[in-house]
């Protein structure tokens, strides 16, 4: 999906994911602008990249399927602070017009969130 462009997370600051195989791979430097009041990395943001990233993976891995997020579990594990961070998603399960996908955002080698998604496929 990295062909693919990703308007609004092109507004947010990020870049789109590399995929290939069911694996996708994101990587941001958050800064001020991405911050809540209490100064850590706004979840909304974290929710959009392990979206994006896990769209990626299972776009690599269908060919002339749409997927579409149909159930999103973000759990916030720590919170995020300014600097680099990486978001990594893979395909888990398949089946004929569901899949599963898991993502992990990390900073500094510590994991900050662990996301769990449905996605509907809908053939182009």
């Amino acid at each position: 999906m990295s062909d693919h462009e990703h308007p609004f997370l092109s507004m947010v600051g990020g870049s789109s994911p590399e995929a290939a195989e069911g694996r996708a791979t994101l990587s941001m430097d958050v800064d001020e602008r991405h911050l809540n009041a209490a100064g850590t990395v706004h979840g909304g943001l974290l929710a959009t990249l392990v979206d994006t990233t896990m769209g990626a993976a299972i776009f690599s891995a269908v060919e002339d399927e749409l997927p579409a997020t149909s159930q999103l579990t973000v759990t916030y594990l720590r919170p995020g602070t300014p600097g680099p961070l990486t978001v990594t998603a893979s395909v888990s399960k398949r089946g004929d017009r569901l899949a599963i996908c898991e993502a992990e955002v990390e900073q500094e080698g510590k994991s900050l969130v662990h996301a769990l998604a449905t996605f509907a496929l809908k053939e182009t």
